[in-house]
């Protein structure tokens, strides 16, 4: 008995050299959370180094643009068309910047929302305590600023290379067109992807979707020298209503329509 006291009293006892006793902690000030739109600002900086480091949505949201305007410019931009004989140039370089917005914000999120969630990027994002507005808010956000750079990069190559230029009174209009068509288009992408099954089908999906469309809204062929009958099935799709404010933006005879038809006019065909 005596041992088993002498042994318990040693068990007690702190060794020698051993860490002194820790102090109670007491309760200080809990760091101070990050707000939402902090959060946002974060991941939009993330999601645009993550697409510069994308060869390929660098391709097809950068150069495939400037690509498609250097070639019909060079090959249609010289004939005029319509009544006011209006050089077909000062068509092509506002369609194709409308090309270039939904090439930011409509191809390009559809093909990397899709390859993500299939690789599991998005369920891992899930498991972080960032909310999903946050992560949809950022995406948004950085196709919009991609949106407004890339038809810059189209109007100023427009102008100085084709003498195709917006008056400065319709800039206000065309960058609300753009941010506002942008925005809208982000919304059509993240629908749309939800209903391809693979990231293999989602590139063919989206070109096959707005090809066709580019052509019968304005876009790669001036409204002017489209039928009838194909404009009216036009009027259903998003893209016509985009490429009708952003092609009437170069042409000062025409009024710049609202950017609000895009969302608000279209559904209503």
């Amino acid at each position: 008995m005596i041992f088993l006291i002498r042994w318990a009293y040693r068990r007690s006892r702190p060794k020698r050299g051993g860490e002194p006793p820790r102090a109670p902690r007491t309760a200080g000030p809990e760091p101070k959370a990050k707000s939402d739109f902090s959060l946002v600002l974060h991941q939009t900086r993330y999601d645009v180094v993550s697409f510069f480091r994308n060869g390929q949505a660098r391709f097809f949201t950068l150069a495939l643009p400037v690509m498609f305007l250097v070639i019909f410019v060079s090959l249609f931009g010289s004939g005029t068309v319509g009544p006011d004989h209006t050089k077909e140039s000062t068509y092509f370089v506002p369609g194709i910047a409308a090309m270039a917005v939904i090439s930011a914000s409509f191809v390009n999120l559809v093909i990397s929302v899709t390859a993500q969630r299939e690789a599991g990027v998005l369920k891992r994002r899930r498991a972080t305590p960032v909310p999903a507005a946050v992560l949809i808010a950022g995406r948004a956000l950085t196709a919009v600023s991609i949106s407004l750079m890339v038809i810059t990069i189209v109007l100023v190559i427009g102008r100085l290379a084709y003498n195709v230029g917006v008056p400065l009174q319709a800039l206000p209009a065309l960058a609300l067109t753009a941010i506002v068509g942008s925005a809208t288009f982000c919304v059509f992408g993240y629908a749309v992807s939800t209903l391809i099954s693979s990231s293999d089908a989602a590139q063919p999906i989206v070109q096959a979707t707005v090809l066709p469309l580019y052509f019968i809204s304005g876009v790669f062929v001036p409204g002017v020298e489209i039928p009838s009958w194909l404009q009216r099935i036009a009027q259903f799709f998003p893209v016509e209503h985009l490429a009708a404010p952003t092609t009437a933006s170069a042409q000062p005879a025409k009024r710049i329509r609202s950017p609000g038809a895009i969302s608000v006019c279209w559904p209503s065909g």
